[in-house]
Parts: structure tokens; C-alpha cells; sequence
């Protein structure tokens, strides 16, 4: 069987960077190399991207160099179909020009993003104009989990459980800080937690009690994005996640975690810097309780609920859904979608028997079919209306009753 050459799209210019890095290089550790030609693509905090063995070492991103670990800068050919990764080199000789030259064609993307630049639907968009197949989320459905205003009003259009919240600019809280302050102590109470729209990982959140701390969290959640999410909190509410797999109505749902912490937010750190010594990294290092130990009835609720989200933002491969279950009033909450989970919670399926590297061979049949279905519609409609444009300096008239064709 001939091997696909499969380019993993990671890094980017975000403030999770690092974190897709890690979840990049634990994933290609795994991949199958008797199946796929293994093509890392890292996109650099200044845009550049790079390719070369160096990026599966993760020592490489320590004290980033390209030259020292021999990358080569490369371009994606955007014309539809191509594939093609291009990079100038030294032309032969003493007064040789630079040649252009393929470094590899790729069938298939394995898009590791966390974060803006990624994760958000620009790359998925870039993609797509490449006619490329890719493993996540499509340019909608990525844009949407990516901001959270616009997928917490998804999600109340949907009539799924989402905690009261409301979206702030930064320049109507510079115009009114204390209108903004009486809002939130009218409408959600304390305490409250902000949010930057568009971002993860916990960075930039922090919880309020009162208006001074609230003053506080806004200013830092500005810091992030123009938009903040302010949002009610709850009192010490379980966190519950579960990820789903699949696309176009066949989909299965993972066992459920429950993480651990011991702080009011589950932070940066609890998610990324507590490995410790083990082999484990990314999210994969965060404690947790798995399965969660909670009533089968509201396992079943969950596992139907994150399939339910999958379909209808039309998710693709692997997505992890995060939850907040108030145990007082038994109500279950959606905290947020995650369209490209850290560590592609592999965790979460190896607890269901399913090998990392079975996962990666299931998400790339999922970005094949989709792609495959995708060539099979019709995007072209030839008609004969060019034929009657005359352009003149009062516009374009056509003639009428112009036939189209397909």
C-alpha cells in the first residue's frame, strides 16, 4: 500500500504556541511511519514556516534556531490540489540564482493549532482554498468554539445549558467602567470569572469576588482581547469533559475525566507544567479522575449532549467538550468546545482501548471522506451572461434571460 505523505501543521502565532508544540510532538511520535511520510510543518512565532527532522526533537524549541537545526523555510502552493510545500535554495555555483525546488507534495494535514492563527479558522480557510484535506473542524464551526461569546450564543440557539454571561468591549468599558461593574452585580452577581473571547488554556482568566477584583480581571482579560466574557460563577461545581470522534453523523463519545485541582480555576499550569518526571506532557500530565465518578444517568446525559454539540457545529475529527456540574442543583453547564483539544485527548480514547495511533489513522479517515464528499458537490456554475456584458461608464448591462449552465 503506498504511504501518505502527511504534513503536520502546528505552532503558529499565538499564546498557546507552546502548547501546540508539545501536543505536535507527542502526536508524531505516534504516527505510523509504516502508513504515512511524516512531514512536520511549524509555523513560527514571526509567521515563517519551517520543515526539517529537527522539529520532531522537542529540544529544537528551547533556543529556536533555524539555521543551527537545518530547517528549510517553506510556502504552501495554494493552488487547489497541489499540495505542494516550495522553498528557495542557493543556486549551483558562483553566480547561480536561487532555484525554487518542492520539498515534499502533501496528501493529507494533521493541524495541531491551539489558540488564534489556527485553531480559529484561518488555517482551516487557507486550507480549504488549497483543496487539501485536513483532520479538524471546518472554517465555521472553528471560528465559532474558537470565540467564546459567539459559541455561548451558539449554543443558548441550540437551547443547550450554558451559565448566564455577558460580552464586553474594551472600549465601552474605557467609556463607562462603572456602568459596566452595576451590570454584572445586577445581572450575574458574585463571584464572576472573566474571559478573553479568544483564547484558551486558561490564560488571561481569573475569578472576581467583588468590584475591585473585578476592575482587575477585566484589566487583564483587555490585555488578551478586545471582547471579555464575563460569566456567573458557580460554587465549587465539578469540572467534567468528554471528547468526541468522528464526522457527518458517525461519531462516538470518550469516557469522561474529571480534573483535578485545587484552585477556583483550573490554570495554565494545572493543565501544562505538572508532569513532573513522568513521560506524560501537554494535557496528558494534568490529574484526573478517569472514568469520573459520577451517576451513570448523568454520564449518558453528558456523552449525548457533547455528540449533540459535535453535529451541529459540524465538527470533524477530534473535539474535547468541558463541562461545570453544579452537584448542589444537579444542573450541568457546557464550559466550552475545544475544536482541536490539547493533546488531542488521546488520553481520553487509549481509557476507551483505542492506540494513539489508531486515533491519528481515525482522524485522517475522517479528513479524507470529508474532502472526498467536498469534491463531490458542484462549485462551478458556467452561465452565458459574459457573453452579453458590455462595460461602459454607466456600469455593466447584461442581456436578460441569460442560460446558465453546470
Amino acid at each position: 500500500m503506498e504511504k501518505l505523505t502527511l504534513g503536520v501543521i502546528f505552532g503558529s502565532r499565538s499564546c498557546e504556541r507552546e502548547v501546540a508544540i508539545i501536543s505536535a510532538v507527542q502526536l508524531m511520535n505516534h504516527v505510523d511511519p509504516e502508513k504515512y511520510d511524516l512531514v512536520p510543518v511549524y509555523i513560527a512565532p514571526d509567521g515563517r514556516w519551517y520543515t526539517g527532522k529537527a522539529l520532531r526533537d522537542i529540544r529544537t524549541y528551547t533556543a529556536f534556531d533555524p539555521r543551527k537545526a537545518q530547517l528549510e523555510e517553506v510556502t504552501l502552493d495554494l493552488s487547489a490540489g497541489s499540495g505542494a510545500l516550495l522553498t528557495m535554495r542557493p543556486g549551483k555555483g558562483l553566480f547561480g540564482k536561487p532555484e525554487q525546488a518542492i520539498v515534499a507534495r502533501l496528501k493529507v494535514c494533521l493541524v495541531v493549532m491551539h489558540g488564534l492563527n489556527g485553531e480559529d479558522g484561518t488555517l482551516q480557510g487557507l486550507l480549504e482554498l488549497a483543496n487539501l484535506p485536513y483532520t479538524s473542524t471546518g472554517v465555521a464551526g472553528s471560528a465559532i468554539g474558537m470565540d467564546k461569546i459567539m459559541m455561548k450564543r451558539f449554543f443558548q440557539g441550540c437551547g443547550f445549558p450554558v451559565l448566564p454571561g455577558l460580552a464586553v468591549k474594551a472600549s465601552a468599558y474605557a467609556a463607562d467602567p462603572a456602568a459596566v461593574h452595576a451590570q454584572v452585580e445586577r445581572e450575574l452577581g458574585y463571584p464572576v470569572f472573566v474571559k478573553p473571547a479568544n483564547l484558551g488554556s486558561s490564560i488571561g482568566v481569573s475569578r472576581a469576588d467583588d468590584e475591585a477584583a473585578l476592575a482587575d480581571a477585566l484589566e487583564l482579560a483587555f490585555e488578551y482581547d478586545r471582547r471579555v466574557l464575563i460569566e456567573k460563577g458557580l460554587d465549587k461545581p465539578i469540572e467534567l469533559n468528554c471528547s468526541v470522534l468522528g464526522f457527518d453523523g458517525e461519531m462516538e463519545a470518550s469516557p469522561i475525566e474529571m480534573p483535578v485541582t485545587h484552585d477556583e480555576v483550573l490554570t495554565f499550569g494545572d493543565k501544562y507544567l505538572h508532569g513532573g518526571g513522568t513521560k506524560q506532557s501537554g494535557m496528558a500530565s494534568l490529574s484526573r479522575v478517569l472514568p469520573a465518578p459520577i451517576p451513570d444517568a448523568l454520564r449518558d446525559e453528558i456523552q449525548a449532549l457533547s455528540m449533540r454539540i459535535f453535529d451541529e457545529l459540524d465538527c470533524k475529527g477530534v473535539v474535547r467538550i468541558d463541562y461545570m456540574w453544579d452537584r448542589a442543583t444537579d444542573q450541568l453547564y457546557i464550559t466550552e468546545i475545544n475544536t482541536i483539544p490539547g493533546s488531542l485527548a488521546f488520553y481520553l480514547w487509549q481509557a476507551k482501548g483505542v492506540k494513539y495511533s489508531a486515533l491519528i489513522d481515525r482522524m485522517l479517515d475522517c479528513a479524507l471522506k470529508a474532502h472526498a464528499e467536498k469534491n463531490e458537490r458542484t462549485y462551478v456554475y458556467t452561465s452565458d451572461i459574459l457573453s452579453g456584458v458590455q462595460l461602459g461608464s454607466k456600469g455593466a448591462k447584461g442581456a436578460k434571460g441569460a442560460k446558465g449552465t453546470l
